[in-house]
C-alpha cells in the first residue's frame, strides 16, 4: 500500500513594517542583526549585516539630528529610513531564498533571522448550503466547487423530496431560486458534470424560506 506524501506548505517572510516610527524599525533591525550574526543558517547574507547595522547608525544619527529642526534633517532622516527599508527587503529575499531551499523547516529558518512568518488565511472548506436570499421569498445555494470547466445541475422539491423541479444549470457553484412562500420548506440538491462524466445527485439540505 502506498502512503500518499503529505504536502508541505511553503513558509513566507514578513518584515512587518508597517509601523513608520524609527524607533521601531531601528529595533527590528537591530534584531535581525543580531539573529543573524554567527548563524550559520545565513552564512552569507545579502546584503552584508555590516551594511544593515551601518544603515541603522546612519538612520540613528539623522533622526536624532532631526529633533533639532536643523534645515533639511528631516528630509535626510526620511532618507535614511527608506535606504534601510531597502536593505531590509533585500535581505528579506536572501532569507526566503534559505527557507525555499529546505521547505521542510522554513518556518523555523525563517523564525531565526529575527524576522516574522507571513500570516496565510485559512478559508474553510465550502459546504453545500442553502440560506435565505436579500429579498423576502428568495434562497441562495453554494455547493463545493468541482473546478475548471465543470457545470452543475440543480433540483429543489417543496414536498419533502417526493418531487423534484429542476432548475437552470450554471458553471459556477451557486444558483438562487425566487417566487417562493414565506414559512415553505424547500429541499435542494445539486450534481456535477464534468469531463469525466456526471456525478451522482448531492444529499438534499433544507431551508425554510424567510
Amino acid at each position: 500500500m502506498v502512503t500518499p506524501s503529505k504536502t508541505i506548505r511553503r513558509s513566507l517572510v514578513s518584515l512587518n513594517l508597517h509601523a513608520s516610527m524609527v524607533p521601531a524599525l531601528v529595533n527590528f533591525a537591530q534584531q535581525v542583526v543580531k539573529s543573524m550574526t554567527n548563524n550559520p543558517l545565513f552564512p552569507n547574507p545579502v546584503p552584508t549585516l555590516v551594511a544593515i547595522a551601518q544603515a541603522v547608525t546612519e538612520l540613528q544619527d539623522a533622526a536624532n539630528a532631526a529633533l533639532g529642526r536643523a534645515k533639511g534633517a528631516v528630509a535626510t532622516r526620511n532618507e535614511k529610513r527608506t535606504a534601510l527599508v531597502m536593505l531590509l527587503q533585500q535581505l528579506k529575499s536572501y532569507v526566503q531564498s534559505v527557507a525555499d531551499a529546505n521547505v521542510e523547516n522554513g518556518a523555523s529558518i525563517i523564525e531565526s533571522s529575527g524576522m516574522a512568518l507571513k500570516k496565510l488565511a485559512v478559508h474553510p472548506p465550502r459546504v453545500f448550503a442553502a440560506k435565505p436570499g436579500l429579498v423576502a421569498g428568495t434562497a441562495t445555494i453554494i455547493a463545493p466547487s468541482a473546478g475548471q470547466r465543470a457545470s452543475y445541475d440543480w433540483q429543489y422539491s417543496t414536498d419533502g423530496g417526493k418531487t423534484w423541479v429542476s432548475m437552470p444549470s450554471t458553471v459556477q457553484a451557486k444558483t438562487s431560486l425566487s417566487g417562493q412562500t414565506s414559512g415553505t420548506t424547500v429541499e435542494f440538491r445539486y450534481k456535477t458534470v464534468t469531463k469525466i462524466g456526471e456525478g451522482d445527485w448531492s444529499p438534499a439540505v433544507a431551508l425554510v424560506i424567510k
